[in-house]
């Protein structure tokens, strides 16, 4: 791993789209970025962890002019790679602080990205920098699981995600802490990997504080992109914090 590039190196970026290729389907993409052009309407749009594109490429194709924050140099290059992604500006660092220059009518980050930042205090400052980028009556869209404590029976800390004969991959909570991490076991060839990512799991109700503390309020909170009602059977939620006009 390059420390200058976290936990999202060379040796992630050279395989992050084919390890998520689902994620990069028409049908998960699509419903994304007709809720953000909407969103962005004649204004600029920001990405927080922008990586290699898989939201900002589609919706600068729609002509909302984009740009990106992420600490991963390696993840920005494949981005620069595809064709459209020379256009795209991105500010290297850590989104939680970075400055990008301008106003947007929209910011949003994906995917669970706010939960790379793994304390507190990083994402309650990720909220604030975003309502100083954005525009009166601009929105904060973000994307976030919903924490699966609840299958987690009395004195286990571990949930697998996935299990196939070749890769094992399983999420750890710490639930005094909200601490978590995901964790990737993988064979190849006879060799074995292993590759863990720290997170921190955040509630949605967290969320909004965050954002009330950030001078933002709640506007909509649905299921998923395709605003389907959220519920407490929810596996994750797509919520929108609206910065007042005045």
């Amino acid at each position: 791993m390059d420390d200058e590039d976290g936990y999202f190196g060379e040796l992630v970026a050279a395989r992050y789209d084919e390890s998520s290729a689902d994620m990069f389907e028409p049908s998960v993409v699509d419903p994304a970025v007709d809720v953000l052009e909407g969103l962005a309407g004649r204004g600029r749009a920001l990405e927080l962890g922008i990586g290699t594109g898989r939201i900002a490429l589609p919706l600068a194709r729609r002509a909302v002019p984009v740009h990106g924050i992420d600490l991963s140099r390696a993840m920005v290059a494949r981005l620069r790679a595809k064709p459209g992604g020379d256009a795209i500006g991105v500010t290297i660092g850590d989104f939680a602080t970075t400055k990008a220059d301008g106003t947007f009518s929209v910011a949003y980050l994906v995917f669970n990205t706010i939960m790379n930042l793994t304390t507190q205090a990083a994402q309650v400052a990720c909220f604030r920098n975003v309502a100083s980028h954005l525009e009166p009556g601009g929105c904060f869209v973000a994307e976030v699981t919903v924490p699966e404590l609840r299958k987690l029976p009395a004195g286990q800390n571990v949930v697998p995600f996935h299990v196939s004969p070749a890769r094992w991959a399983f999420d750890v909570y710490d639930v005094a802490t909200q601490a978590m991490s995901s964790n990737y076991v993988e064979v190849a060839d006879g060799h074995g990997t292993y590759r863990s990512i720290p997170f921190r799991y955040v509630w949605p109700s967290e969320l909004d504080l965050m954002a009330q503390l950030a001078g933002m309020r709640l506007r909509e909170r649905w299921d998923g992109w395709t605003r389907q009602p959220f519920t407490s059977e929810s596996r994750r939620h797509v919520s929108v914090w609206e910065k007042p006009v005045d």
